[in-house]
């Protein structure tokens, strides 16, 4: 790595742990790279995600076209073996340490934390965050909704398990049913044209963030926001962060090995979640 790089990258980490120690709050932002240091599976591109699944390589099937809703009525064997096998890889999965360290700085900040996170994995309650305190945009894995609706109630899959069968690539036994008519049941997560995806449990974390947000600004709280992992191929994180720190006068801090580059005023660093973390935390 060139020294001119390193040197603008360790003055770029110097300026962004000043910031941080400046804060009156931390707003996390993250998407799917701050799993991967966990261990889960970089689903980027097509090279990427069938190096997760080679079942699904077979099929030729992209990220985008098996999360699509229409294989709950197609074939439901199908669609619960890539949601169940996800299901059971975030249940094993152990949060890496950047987690719990976030976790800390956000509770030492007088006016605390808040995340938003297009991850469904439920990672982040796992770590020990509060749940009243994280929006999952796209809904999460451990929730679930009729597949007709028949009604909008969400509930929680607790400790049901989908069993599966990695060579056939179908799920196998009974599938999750709906409590209240008995249907096919699926995940509370928003999938590609998905038109039956329920959205108030979400929709009341978007509320609470939003009310965090007013009274950070009503006592013009200093905010610094730690963005990490998050792409540009669906750029729903990337757009909050920077949509708030526009609205706040906020510092965004954007950790991405790849995808780091931001506008001025920002500071972008190429590093993944853990190093990226733990070297802002100075």
């Amino acid at each position: 790595m060139p020294v001119y790089f390193m040197d603008k990258l360790n003055k770029d980490i110097k300026q962004a742990c000043q910031a941080i120690k400046d804060a009156d709050a931390l707003f996390i932002t993250a998407g799917a790279g701050m799993g991967v240091d966990s261990g889960l599976p970089d689903f980027r591109g097509n090279a990427g995600f069938w190096k997760a699944y080679p079942p699904i390589a077979k099929l030729g099937k992209s990220f985008s076209e098996m999360a699509d809703p229409v294989w709950f009525n197609k074939q439901p064997e199908i669609a619960w073996a890539f949601y169940g096998h996800r299901l059971n890889l975030y249940r094993e999965t152990i949060p890496h340490e950047g987690f719990s360290k976030l976790l800390d700085l956000g509770q030492s900040k007088p006016y605390g934390y808040f995340v938003f996170t297009s991850n469904v994995d439920g990672q982040f309650q796992k770590a020990g965050f509060d749940d009243a305190l994280i929006e999952e945009c796209h809904g999460s894995i451990h929730h679930l909704q009729c597949t007709g609706p028949c009604s909008n109630d969400i509930w929680e899959i607790g400790e049901e398990k989908i069993n599966v069968d990695m060579e056939t690539f179908r799920a196998t036994g009974e599938l999750p049913k709906c409590k209240n008519c008995g249907r096919l049941a699926r995940p509370n997560i928003l999938m590609f044209g998905d038109w039956n995806w329920i959205s108030h449990r979400t929709g009341q974390q978007v509320a609470r963030l939003q009310k965090w947000l007013e009274k950070l600004s009503s006592f013009n709280a200093n905010l610094a926001i730690i963005e990490i992992g998050a792409g540009l191929a669906v750029p729903t994180v990337r757009y909050k962060s920077q949509r708030t720190g526009r609205n706040l006068n906020s510092t965004l801090i954007r950790i991405n090995p790849r995808d780091y580059h931001v506008s001025q005023g920002a500071i972008g660093l190429p590093l993944g979640a853990r190093e990226g973390i733990n070297r802002i935390l100075c």
